[in-house]
């Protein structure tokens, strides 16, 4: 059930973005989606929850739901940094631990958005879907 709503929720992401033919358009809709991001906690704005290798500040945190899914809260100093984190959030949040850990997050090749972000942005969003994917391994770890 897991690994369905995050393809379904690609899927969604896939068609939304296919809306917007110029990609200024497609990085405003990136800010967009960054402002309804699940904000975290102020007091876990700190170095723990700090993405290593994001140019810009970003801080994830990953609790565990009482049916088992991962939510994830986050916030970034960037906006465009804030949108990427915030559609990452929007596919994985509240899907099981093992299905983010396994998840292939085929969307983001398939809107263009590897192509279209700077080197620094790119490693940056590669560090965010890392640290996704070990706090849910982490988490799946504990339930075991």
């Amino acid at each position: 059930m897991s690994a369905a709503l995050i393809q379904s929720r690609q899927a969604e992401i896939i068609e939304e973005f296919a809306l917007f033919d110029d990609w200024m358009d497609k990085y405003e809709h990136l800010i967009e989606l960054g402002k309804d991001i699940p904000a975290i906690n102020v007091a876990r704005k700190t170095e723990e929850h700090l993405i290593k290798g994001c140019q810009s500040k970003v801080w994830l945190a990953a609790d565990e739901a009482d049916d088992g899914t991962v939510l994830f809260t986050a916030d970034s100093d960037a906006i465009i940094t804030k949108g990427l984190v915030g559609l990452m959030v929007r596919v994985l949040s509240g899907a099981q631990a093992r299905a983010i850990a396994e998840a292939d997050l085929h969307f983001l090749d398939t809107i263009g958005l590897h192509q279209h972000l700077s080197p620094t942005r790119s490693n940056g969003l590669a560090s965010m879907v890392q640290q996704m994917r070990l706090y849910a391994a982490a988490l799946a770890a504990r339930r075991a």
